[in-house]
């Protein structure tokens, strides 16, 4: 990848931009936070905002480099191994340091010691870590991972996983046994005495679960409007982690709509956001997250314009990319323009509500993004663009459901066509 590409990318949690050399502190809390995440590249002599390529002087690129390879020297604990190298662009000069991963974490900050120097990658800023991070790091320089250590409170044979159980056998049409859990490394024997892992205990249904794994839970809220100060609907999900998935999953569609759209000859329902990406989502936010840090629960909040779903290093964001436009209609003019509508298109609304055309067929198709006549053909399944597709897409720019992206040029190449205002609001009023 050359220098240019890699300016256009967002900062992050492997990349940072810095137009000088950072104070001594600043580059040494990002080099630590860098091995004892995933590393990371930190680039001197990119300007971040706006991003561009504004170079060192060429006769202090060594001096720089010193100075860069005996603050990471000075001040890293352990010992961090940076690549440096220099870089050119138009005959401006760049510094490119990588940090590796570290195979001894923690790395922290010397004069600071291990508990208040130690610092973690969180998205593009570096964070101080707390005791339980510290302690993570210290597991994986064991190579010990947090799930496989032994819970020693309760024997295996006290601990309620009839659920868990009875789950495993609807999935893999198999029985779970002792000897199956061991294999899984879900259980350990001290002493004669068979003992679950912390896995395990997240799996069960049993107090324990609740008492050592409180934080273990994903909350839920519908919110009023686009704001977090009024909810209409919130739920605690308190069950084992092998459910809360589909639990999360199950809240979210019964607060987000579904219509239906005409694929072909059939009419297939349609949701309005990707619910298979969101339930993937929500499983890799569970499956995935730190059970060893204590008070970092999942949230899911549902909002009139998005579903936002928030863990402790990452947020993701389904944003109704129609939102804006509908607010636009304002309270006036969609008054005006439904009693417009259900004069003018009267025929056409019943239509459509009792029985699904490729009218709003086509409006649902572009509703979150223009599309050509030959993409809304092939989201049909059609394998041309059918006399049908041309008269409907016709009737429905007559009607001004409709218009083109390219109003002074209907043949242009790069034509498309997106819904109107009007065309929004006839999708609102098909739901009522």
């Amino acid at each position: 990848m050359t220098i240019k590409e890699i300016i256009k990318r967002p900062e992050g949690r492997r990349l940072e931009f810095k137009e000088v050399l950072p104070e001594y502190a600043d580059l040494a809390k990002t080099i630590v936070a860098f091995a004892n995440d995933a590393g990371g590249e930190l680039y001197i002599g990119v300007q971040n905002n706006p991003r561009e390529i504004v170079g060192l002087p060429e006769e202090e690129l060594m001096k720089i480099e010193e100075q860069v390879s005996s603050i990471i020297f000075d001040r890293c604990y352990p010992a961090v191994l940076p690549e440096i190298t220099f870089l050119t662009d138009d005959d401006k000069h760049i510094i490119r340091v990588v940090i590796y991963r570290g195979s001894t974490p923690p790395y922290y900050l010397k004069n600071k010691g291990k508990l208040k120097g130690t610092y973690i990658r969180i998205g593009s800023t570096n964070r101080l870590a707390d005791e339980e991070i510290i302690s993570e790091l210290e597991r994986r320089k064991r190579n010990v991972s947090f799930d496989s250590e032994l819970i020693l409170d309760k024997p295996i044979d006290k601990l309620n996983i009839e659920n868990f159980k009875q789950e495993y056998k609807d999935r893999t049409g198999e029985d779970i046994d002792t000897q199956a859990l061991r294999k899984l490394d879900l259980i350990k024997k001290i002493d004669g005495i068979e003992y679950p892992t912390n896995a395990l205990v997240l799996f069960s249904d049993d107090e324990l679960r609740r008492s050592l794994f409180p934080f273990a839970k994903v909350e839920c809220a519908r919110f009023k409007g686009i704001a977090s100060e009024e909810f209409i609907d919130q739920k605690s999900i308190l069950s084992n982690i092998t459910t809360q998935a589909e639990e999360a999953y199950n809240f979210i569609l019964r607060h987000i709509n579904k219509g239906a759209i005409i694929e072909g000859v059939y009419t297939i329902s349609h949701w309005e956001y990707p619910v298979k990406a969101i339930r993937e989502v929500i499983r890799n936010a569970i499956v995935h997250r730190d059970y060893s840090l204590t008070g970092k629960d999942v949230k899911v909040a549902i909002y009139d314009d998005m579903i936002e779903e928030t863990g402790l290093s990452f947020q993701v964001q389904f944003v109704k990319l129609d939102y804006i436009a509908r607010q636009e209609l304002g309270q006036e003019l969609r008054q005006e323009l439904g009693q417009e509508l259900r004069q003018e298109l009267g025929q056409e609304l019943r239509q459509e509500s009792e029985n699904p055309t490729m009218y709003s067929g086509i409006l649902q198709k572009v509703v979150q993004t223009p599309l050509s006549r030959k993409e809304i053909s092939e989201s049909f399944g059609h394998k041309q663009i059918s006399g049908g597709l041309n008269r409907t897409l016709t009737k429905l720019i007559d009607d001004k459901l409709i218009e083109h992206t390219i109003k002074d040029n209907k043949n242009h190449p790069d034509q498309k066509i997106r819904i109107s205002k009007r065309g929004i609001l006839f999708l609102e009023l098909l739901k009522k």
